[in-house]
């Protein structure tokens, strides 16, 4: 048996014991954070260990070369990620994970950056041994990447289990993990919680009302655009009205022009942030002294999902590959869980009984996401350029 294989035993059979709570999911998540920026070995030397062997990736995994994809990808020695926050998803547990099974170290780049900035990077950085090895984006942006050409194609070998309508089929990206829009607030400052977006126009709410990022460039505020969109007569084909939403939030004094971000939701900066749920329900535990509790809008429920993709010119393409081999197996699907985030495989994994129960009974209940509502590629393509059109106008940059 291979170190790797024991390592995910290990992992399973430590599952299997644990108890879980939001709590602790978050205490273990940040402690398996600290000190992400580099984790062993060096990317120049890993560069030059890539540029030395030369050798073509695979475009398939399967059990029969895995053994060989380890083995390339430790040579290679080094993996550079970007724009994955520790506290996002349960990143960082993610990271650190895969750190301790493979023995590859990892450059966590940019870890707040947007989905396009992600894509920029490997324009920006092509041919750079700091460039990123694989990007996590919003379809659009996946879509847009695939279209400029800048991902390699790409099937984990447990391809197969993901939902059709969360990848391409050419194997150039898929869905890893979904969540829902959600309102969150710090109930500290906050005196009546708001439980839809009619109620986050009330004046109560004045110069309280934050987004995560700019839709202009965030995958994360176009689906708070989509939500408030749904709640005001829109639909997954008429963003519109979520645009018109947030220019009147503005122009009553709510919506402030402050990205929502840990450090902000800390410091009370951002009392109320739209985002997706497993952010929000994260920060409740991660900062006690926020007394951060979370709502799914009645009016707009919206669902949407990350895309991994590998870069065409990745400086560690197999330990790039690898990458997607770890998170797409049920110890990396577990993994996001973890961090309140639906895998792309939940249903596979639900269907064979992988999930343990613990885990399961420490996420909100199902019934909240009855209502929700996921928009088709086109529909999200359509609205990112509706929003490129109207948001600086109406709303602002």
């Amino acid at each position: 048996m291979e170190d790797y294989e024991l390592h995910e035993e290990e992992f399973f059979a430590k599952l299997e014991e644990s108890e879980f709570s939001r709590s602790s999911m978050l205490r273990r998540s940040a402690a398996a954070a600290l000190g992400l920026t580099i984790l062993g070995g060096s990317p120049s030397l890993a560069w030059a260990a890539r540029r030395a062997t030369g050798a073509a990736p695979p475009l398939k995994g399967t059990p029969g070369n895995m053994a060989a994809l380890v083995a390339a990808a430790k040579k290679e020695g080094h993996l550079n990620v970007i724009a994955l926050p520790p506290d996002w998803a349960n990143y960082g547990e993610l990271i650190s994970t895969f750190t301790k099974k493979y023995g590859i170290g990892i450059t966590s780049d940019n870890p707040d950056g947007t989905s396009a900035q992600e894509n920029q990077a490997i324009v920006s950085l092509k041919g750079d041994p700091r460039a990123p090895d694989c990007v996590d984006v919003g379809p659009s942006f996946a879509v847009d990447g695939a279209r400029q050409g800048l991902y390699a194609r790409y099937f984990p070998s447990t391809y197969s289990t993901i939902p059709r309508a969360m990848k391409d089929t050419r194997g150039y990206w898929m869905g890893d993990y979904w969540g829902a829009i959600s309102i969150g607030y710090n109930a500290g400052l906050i005196g009546t919680p708001p439980k839809t977006f009619a109620d986050l126009l009330k004046p109560e709410y004045k110069n309280k009302v934050a987004l995560n990022g700019s839709p202009l460039t965030s995958n994360s505020a176009v689906a708070g655009v989509f939500a408030a969109a749904i709640a005001n007569g829109g639909s997954l084909s008429n963003i519109s009205p979520g645009i018109d939403w947030f220019a009147q939030c503005k122009k009553v004094g709510n919506f402030i022009p402050v990205a929502t971000t840990p450090q902000t939701v800390a410091s009370g900066q951002t009392p109320i942030s739209i985002d997706w749920d497993y952010n929000n329900l994260a920060y409740g535990p991660e900062f006690p002294s926020a007394k951060w509790k979370v709502n799914i809008p009645a009016d707009g429920v919206y669902g949407g999902y990350y895309c991994q993709a590998v870069n065409a010119t990745a400086p560690h393409p197999n330990a790039a590959r690898l990458w997607q081999e770890f998170i797409y197996s049920d110890q990396g699907q577990l993994l996001y869980l973890k961090g309140f985030a639906h895998p792309a495989r939940f249903t596979d994994m639900f269907g064979r009984k992988v999930i343990p129960k613990a885990l399961i009974n420490a996420l909100p209940s199902g019934a909240l996401y009855n209502k929700v509502k996921f928009a088709s590629l086109g529909q999200i393509t359509a609205a990112k350029a509706t929003i490129q059109k109207e948001w600086p106008s109406k709303v602002g940059a």
